[in-house]
């Protein structure tokens, strides 16, 4: 069975459109990701550094009660999963859970190796590289930023502290924040993009197949009915008014029927 003049013209536009808005939306959603991603880091790790900044001087008085209170402060708040401070040697000596206080961590551990993958342990990084995701016990995803503490010159001219000036790290701060808003957000911009994508699908091929009809599906029907009607013998009636190219095509066929009337009345007689 043959299909239509109209079908085999707007399928191929709809599959092109939408394939076309697909790949968009999907780059467009992916680059949307990333960035939202990244402000989250940008985010997390402003916050990490206002924890050791409001740390810093509670540490320099050896204030160990207002460290742990703003530890607890910061680890009560909406979506901060954890709070750690680790000493140069990988122990927690503050935590927003208790039970991690005085744990030794592995190096090789998911939020050490960050730091301790080569020989020599990095003293600086970038928010990306101190940015890290992983799974919760309940199964949520959590982005923790790990953040170096620097001796800086009021930490080792400090009358408590004996590190001295050539140690660069004194510690580590170790901040988590839930995902769950960011992943929906995420999924209610899949959803929106993915209506997005429908709408534009049904308006392109509402759009063209209203185009076509008007410019070429109707002046074909029109110039189809004339042909018939030229083939069933009528010649009293002219080509319909048509756009430049069908036009030519009627008054061929016009011309042609004329033609062959013509040579149909010459034509004698068999005995």
């Amino acid at each position: 069975m043959r299909m239509p003049l109209s079908i085999k013209a707007i399928v191929p536009v709809a599959i092109t459109v939408t394939g076309f808005v697909v790949i968009c939306c999907q780059l467009l959603y992916q680059a949307i990701q990333q960035d939202m991603i990244q402000d989250t880091v940008i985010h997390e790790t402003a916050l990490a550094q206002t924890v050791v900044r409001s740390t810093r001087y509670a540490m320099l008085k050896d204030d160990r009660e207002t460290v742990k209170n703003i530890v607890s402060t910061v680890g009560a708040q909406h979506d901060v999963e954890q709070v750690r401070i680790f000493n140069k040697r990988g122990v927690v000596m503050f935590s927003s859970h208790p039970g991690e206080i005085n744990r030794q961590m592995d190096q090789k551990s998911e939020g050490c190796i960050v730091c301790h993958a080569g020989p020599a342990p990095l003293t600086t990084m970038g928010s990306m590289q101190q940015a890290r995701r992983y799974k919760n016990e309940r199964g949520e995803s959590v982005l923790a930023i790990t953040a170096p503490i620097y001796n800086e010159p009021e930490c080792y001219t400090a009358p408590c502290h004996v590190h001295s000036s050539a140690q660069k790290v004194l510690g580590t701060l170790d901040i988590g924040l839930s995902q769950n808003s960011l992943l929906e957000s995420l999924a209610s911009l899949r959803s929106k993009m993915a209506l997005f994508s429908v709408l534009v699908l049904v308006l392109t091929v509402a759009g063209v197949s209203a185009i076509l009809r008007r410019s070429l599906f109707l002046p074909v029907q029109r110039l189809s009915l004339y042909a018939v009607q030229l083939a069933a013998g009528r010649r009293d009636i002219e080509p319909p008014d048509l756009n430049e190219e069908l036009e030519t095509i009627g008054k061929s066929l016009q011309e042609l029927s004329q033609g062959s009337s013509e040579n149909d009345s010459r034509t004698p007689p068999k005995s």
